[in-house]
This record gives structure tokens, C-alpha cells and sequence, in this order.
């Protein structure tokens, strides 16, 4: 079964759009926080709605959720959270496309947290998508006006908001295929179904007690914003579907791996739409990840 290749590139079609309208919302009205808010206050209603309207034309129930389940799905709900906050505040500070490259490294991040936590080996392969990976870090690490050493950059907020996001959507993405395996052998829409409303519902309330914390009138203000925030929520309803559905046919890596065709979305959004200009320095750097993703590909072979 090859269902989950198109379900895949829909998915991050829907996910190139969502942190399009997401930019425009943190660089007019809102804080990283409050655009991260969005895409799960406005995207719960139709999610709890499908998943409601689902189980009473089946006739089936819920399944039982055990608590290995919610620690999955807290796992990954803390994890894509913030580094869903950390690609926002990126956007700040680069152009679009080097943005979301930067949170593709989360697909070279992967394997070596998996050394590193798992003790899980690296082919010959695997350490030539390393390299060439931290060889597109170091170079996009540096923005196209700044002088000085090149090492000077690696610490600088970009990449480490970049780097971070790469990070923490490796264990999400990681997280929410295990809460998946644990609903057992039902259908596979459907378990994407009860563990994208399960997660959703989690970081919903995990944010507005967070805003309420740190961020007094950011939850009135993405109230305001209705009115291109509710295309947030639905894209990231349309986007987290596809992923969830993509994790429960086939291993995480893998579908990460095909998720890099965001990387040319994101150019052409950030030439067509943004109006950005992309340095030919960029350009390696966004060149040297592809080449290591395609070199991670030809590692999990």
C-alpha cells in the first residue's frame, strides 16, 4: 500500500499554507504564542465535530486510551507546541524558506537522537546525510548582511530557534506515531482520527492556560484575528489529518523524509507571495539539505 506517498505531500501542502497565514498573523498582530494558539483553538471545533459526526454514523465508540497513550500524546503536544512557537519567532528573523528549512532539520536531528537516546546504529550513509546536513546548517546559519566568523553564527537566534524546532518536532512526530500503535489494529483513519482530537484537545487547553499565564489579552487578540486565524486552524486541521494518517501506514522516518517536498513549497511562497529575496547563499544551503535528505533516504533503504 503506497496510500501514505499522497497523503504525505498533501500533508505538507496543507502545512506550507498553514505557516504562511501563520507569519502574516505573528508579523501584524499576534505573539508566536498567539499564533501557535490559533492553529489549535481554530482547528479543534471541526476536529472534535468530524470525530463526533464519524463514531455516530459507524455506530462505533471510543477507544480505550491507556495511559502509555496520553503520555505519548503529552509528549508530543508539549514537543510540536514549542517548536511550533520557535518557527513562528523564526520568521521574524528570516525569509520564509530559510525558515521552514531550518525546521527540516529535524529529519537529520532524528537519527542522531536516536544514537545518541536509543543506541540505534548509522550506515555509512547515514553519517554522509549528517554531514551534509550540519554542512547546510553552518551555512544558512549566517544571515546574507552579517560579517565576522562563520562559528559566530551557530549560537545566533535563528539558528538556534531553527535547530530547536528541528529538535522538538523529531519527538513529536516520534510520540504521536507510538500514541497511534497503542489503539491496536483499528482502522487506520480512524485511529488518526482519536489521536488528532485527543492532542489537539490537549494542546488547546495546555495554551490557554499558558496565555493566560504569561500573555494577558493574547487569547482576545486571536479572537480578533478571527478572521484569517480560522484558515490557520483549518489548514492545520487538513495538515495534522494527513500526518497522523501517514504515521499510522508507514514509519515516521519515512514520511518525514517525503515530507521535504515543504522545503520547494516554502521557496515558491516566499518568492511568489512574501516577495522575499533568497541569497545565493541560501540557496547552497537550502541545496546541501536536500542532498542530505536524499542521502537519509538511501540510509533507510
Amino acid at each position: 500500500m503506497l496510500t501514505w506517498i499522497p497523503v504525505t505531500i498533501a500533508a505538507a501542502t496543507f502545512q506550507t499554507f498553514r505557516f504562511m497565514l501563520q507569519k502574516v498573523l505573528s508579523s501584524v498582530t499576534l505573539s508566536p504564542g498567539g499564533a501557535t494558539f490559533a492553529r489549535f483553538a481554530y482547528s479543534a471545533p471541526f476536529i472534535l465535530s468530524g470525530l463526533a459526526i464519524y463514531l455516530y454514523a459507524s455506530g462505533q465508540s471510543l477507544p480505550h486510551l491507556s495511559g502509555q497513550f496520553w503520555l505519548y500524546a503529552l509528549i508530543g503536544s508539549i514537543s510540536q507546541i514549542v517548536a511550533t512557537i520557535c518557527v513562528v519567532a523564526l520568521f521574524k528573523q528570516r525569509n520564509f524558506a530559510v525558515g521552514i528549512t531550518f525546521k527540516k532539520t529535524e529529519v537529520i536531528q532524528t537519527a542522531i537522537v536516536g544514537l545518541a537516546v536509543l543506541g540505534d546504529a548509522i550506515s555509512a550513509w547515514g553519517w554522509v546525510a549528517i554531514l551534509l546536513g550540519l554542512s547546510a546548517v553552518l551555512v544558512l546559519s549566517k544571515p546574507p548582511e552579517a560579517t565576522g566568523a562563520w562559528w559566530r553564527h551557530l549560537t545566533n537566534t535563528a539558528s538556534r530557534l531553527g535547530l530547536g524546532a528541528g529538535v522538538l518536532f523529531a519527538f513529536s512526530a516520534v510520540s504521536y506515531r507510538g500514541a497511534s500503535l497503542q489503539l491496536g489494529d483499528l482502522a487506520p483513519v480512524f485511529r488518526a482520527a482519536v489521536t488528532l482530537a485527543s492532542v489537539v484537545s490537549l494542546q488547546t487547553l495546555l495554551m490557554v492556560i499558558w496565555l493566560v499565564w504569561r500573555e494577558k489579552g493574547e487569547i482576545t487578540r486571536v479572537w480578533q484575528a478571527r478572521r484569517v486565524a480560522i484558515w490557520v486552524g483549518l489548514t492545520s486541521l487538513g495538515g495534522s489529518f494527513c500526518w497522523f494518517w501517514a504515521f499510522t501506514l508507514q514509519n515516521a522516518a519515512y514520511v518525514k523524509a517525503l515530507g521535504q517536498v515543504e522545503l520547494l513549497l516554502s521557496i515558491l511562497a516566499s518568492l511568489l507571495f512574501f516577495k522575499e529575496k533568497i541569497s545565493r547563499r541560501e540557496v547552497v544551503g537550502m541545496t546541501l539539505l536536500v542532498l542530505s535528505i536524499l542521502a537519509l533516504g538511501l540510509a533507510l533503504q
